[in-house]
């Protein structure tokens, strides 16, 4: 296991792009495995996706000391900075970017404010992971985001799509998502990992001890993230690949401004946190909450108010398949910038 989980983290990179390529040939190898994926389904929740994101995300969250927790809600600064990138920064730079670069596209347009409004509740607890950051801050600042996307998500929806849009010359659209649509995304890709992990660590640490479960239960369940990571990559590609290969220029229009709304949220949260002086691990935590986005409830929404086929359905789809290699990237860049920065600290 050992091994294994050393030849996945020493290249995955590259096991990244492959399982990208794979999923594309595949798609256009088997063009019908978008409506085999669809009878998979339940309402607008994938159940093979969700099944992958929920063992991705399972053995980080295992690996969480859950009685640090409640101290870390004290850090109230750290606190204020992560909703002040989230719920502020985020939207506003998704909203402007998705104006500059998409107002002749209103359809791409919307799909996009829709990722920028969806803060990260699910696979930001792998890229924290892989970057070194806190596991108990990451848990923490995740569930703090998904308090505030079950009670803020309809609100902002209608004022960044209904509201706003008109004020620069754009076509408002009417979005009508309900708390329960919202929370239905939480409790899927947020509550049943963290009720595993959470139990896992309960009950097993009880029976066994801490030591065994460090030393041999999670070595054992860890190659698990990884792999699901992979595997759900080559699903999510092999979805739309047909559509990658039929309509590159659109996937590369909308792939542009997530590209640098990415890497701005990304360096932005990082420096701001540095500069207030956070350690290192802290700091990944902040930086990778604010950069990634919850697509699993982007997707959901923009299927549920416009329509499967719909351009913001399709904005939806292509938006996990330019977050992963861009954040796979900044996970390595991350890495790098610990030890020019942190070096001495």
């Amino acid at each position: 296991m050992k091994t294994r989980l050393k030849l996945l983290d020493r290249y995955l990179t590259l096991w990244i792009f492959l399982a990208m390529a794979l999923g594309v040939f595949l798609g256009v190898l088997f063009p019908n495995t978008g409506s085999v994926n669809e009878s998979l389904s339940v309402g607008t929740t994938n159940v093979p996706l969700a099944i992958g994101l929920i063992l991705m995300m399972y053995p980080p969250l295992a690996k969480v000391d859950y009685g640090l927790i409640p101290a870390i809600f004290k850090d109230l600064k750290l606190m204020r900075l992560s909703l002040f990138l989230n719920w502020i920064v985020g939207p506003i730079l998704m909203f402007f970017l998705a104006i500059v670069f998409l107002r002749d596209h209103p359809g791409y347009m919307t799909g996009l404010i829709l990722i920028g409004l969806a803060r990260c509740i699910a696979m930001v607890i792998v890229w924290n992971d892989l970057a070194g950051g806190s596991r108990e801050y990451g848990a923490t600042l995740i569930a703090l985001n998904s308090i505030f996307q079950v009670f803020t998500y309809s609100l902002y929806a209608y004022l960044f799509i209904t509201v706003l849009p008109p004020y620069f010359g754009i076509q408002g659209y009417a979005v009508n998502i309900s708390i329960w649509e919202v929370s239905q995304s939480v409790l899927i890709y947020l509550g049943i990992p963290f009720a595993a992990g959470f139990l896992s660590r309960k009950i097993l640490v009880a029976s066994k001890g801490i030591d065994w479960y460090n030393r041999k239960f999670i070595p054992f369940i860890s190659p698990i993230t990884l792999i699901a990571l992979l595997a759900t990559i080559v699903l999510m590609f092999s979805l739309k690949g047909d559509m990658i290969m039929e309509l590159p220029f659109d996937v590369l229009r909308i792939a542009i401004p997530l590209v640098l709304y990415f890497v701005l949220m990304f360096f932005v949260s990082f420096f701001i946190a540095y500069k207030n002086g956070v350690d290192y691990k802290r700091n990944a935590s902040v930086a990778f909450t604010a950069t990634g986005n919850n697509f699993e409830l982007a997707i959901a929404v923009a299927i549920a108010v416009f329509g499967i086929n719909s351009p913001q359905a399709f904005t939806g789809v292509i938006g996990p398949l330019i977050e992963v290699p861009v954040l796979i990237l900044l996970v390595n860049i991350a890495l790098r910038l610990k030890k020019k920065y942190y070096a001495k600290r």
